[in-house]
């Protein structure tokens, strides 16, 4: 399907998916599936400049525009060059045909990655595959696609949606939640934080930062992008129906919704302790700007996704090389901690809380959840009891 005169170079994307530059034939003006005779709602007229009109529209969520990208620039790739179309006139037929190239993108050295490389955009060597799609990723970047369509079609630059005739599935339930640290993993991360050295000022300040980055993470269950996005200012005072006073961190999260999470007295002390190694009053005003994380020393700008995800990794890793010395025996829990993210200590903090008895309800809004049914998945103790209960009263007795 590859034309025989298209090099594995010609892949290679310019910086930006918004700088791509698509030959006049194949950069959809006169796209068969284009919306002609219809008041358009977008300036685009070429399929670059409508995609990201798409995507302009996911710019205050990092991951999600980079993931949707990613899914886009993949199937312009794919059809202006292995199928010498633009994709305002891809097809039902073509789309099938995609949904198979996804499964094994060939030919392999025009489409994948040398394996173990990673490389920049515009290297030579870049491809827009590591490897084949697994099931999960293929059906993600169809849903990814088939909104792209969909919303192309409500902006009147498309006729029609080629995803919407496909199959549709009857949702599945929700699969029950995997990744999270058991008690046993937690307390392991919690003492390799608490065994490093505090003897230096620096020494100090990195100590005090990792005990508040994880109160914020496992206490709050924020995501990286909320840790970094949000403000000391977030932090306020009230009087509840009894008179006492409570402290509340308020966020702006997925999707620019924004949230209010009870900062208990664990999180607050560990505020204060933060506060005093960067020489801040113990509590924050409410007008404040300073960021929720600082990286050490004197600066006051806020971290990167990246900087947070490398700290965070850099514990865990001592955590999994406790555990390793330990024993041989240990070394799937040791893979299981050194596989372990950011993200897997806010499923953590839900799974903690659902199964300690904190009413589903308020672990929902805690954690910025729009369903129960999302909450549901991070009850594992019933799961537990109906084994043990199972063990002890359902046996063959050979």
């Amino acid at each position: 399907m590859t034309p025989k005169n298209e090099s594995p170079a010609a892949l290679v994307p310019p910086s930006s998916f918004e700088a791509m530059r698509v030959s006049p034939g194949l950069d959809g003006r006169a796209g068969t599936n284009r919306a002609m005779g219809n008041r358009p709602q977008i300036a685009a007229t070429t399929d670059v400049d409508a995609i990201t009109a798409w995507l302009a529209r996911f710019i205050d969520s990092p991951n999600t525009l980079s993931n949707y990208r990613k899914e886009a620039e993949r199937l312009l790739l794919w059809s202006t060059v292995a199928m010498q179309k633009p994709v305002s006139s891809l097809t039902h037929e073509d789309l099938l045909v995609y949904q198979q190239f996804l499964s094994d993108p060939q030919p392999a050295a025009q489409w994948v990655l040398r394996s173990g490389r990673k490389v920049a955009r515009t290297h030579a060597d870049w491809r827009p595959f590591a490897g084949p799609l697994a099931p999960t990723s293929r059906r993600q970047a169809i849903l990814i696609l088939n909104s792209m369509f969909a919303w192309l079609v409500t902006a009147g630059y498309l006729a029609g949606n080629p995803l919407s005739l496909s199959r549709q599935r009857a949702r599945k339930p929700k699969p029950r939640v995997t990744r999270y640290l058991d008690d046993e993993a937690w307390t392991e991360v919690k003492l390799a934080i608490d065994a490093l050295p505090r003897e230096s000022e620096r020494e100090r300040e990195h100590y005090f930062r990792l005990r508040w980055l994880f109160s914020l993470l496992y206490l709050c269950g924020l995501r990286i992008s909320e840790v970094t996005q949000n403000r000391m200012g977030g932090f306020f005072c009230r009087r509840d129906k009894d008179g006492e006073e409570r402290w509340w961190l308020e966020v702006t999260g997925k999707g620019e919704k924004t949230r209010i999470i009870p900062a208990t007295h664990e999180l607050m002390v560990e505020l204060a302790r933060y506060r005093r190694e960067k020489s801040l009053a113990p509590l924050p005003n409410l007008d404040e700007t300073t960021p929720l994380l600082l990286p050490i020393g004197r600066q006051t700008r806020a971290l990167t996704r990246a900087a947070v995800h490398a700290i965070v990794k850099q514990v865990f890793k001592s955590a999994a090389d406790r555990i390793r010395a330990r024993g041989a025996d240990l070394e799937s829990k040791v893979q299981r901690v050194e596989q372990a993210s950011a993200h897997w200590l806010r499923h953590t903090a839900g799974s903690h809380m659902a199964n300690n008895q904190v009413d589903l309800r308020h672990v929902r809004d805690n954690l910025g959840h729009e369903s129960i049914s999302t909450t549901n998945t991070y009850l594992h103790s019933s799961d537990d009891a109906r084994h043990r209960e199972t063990e002890e009263h359902h046996k063959i007795g050979w």
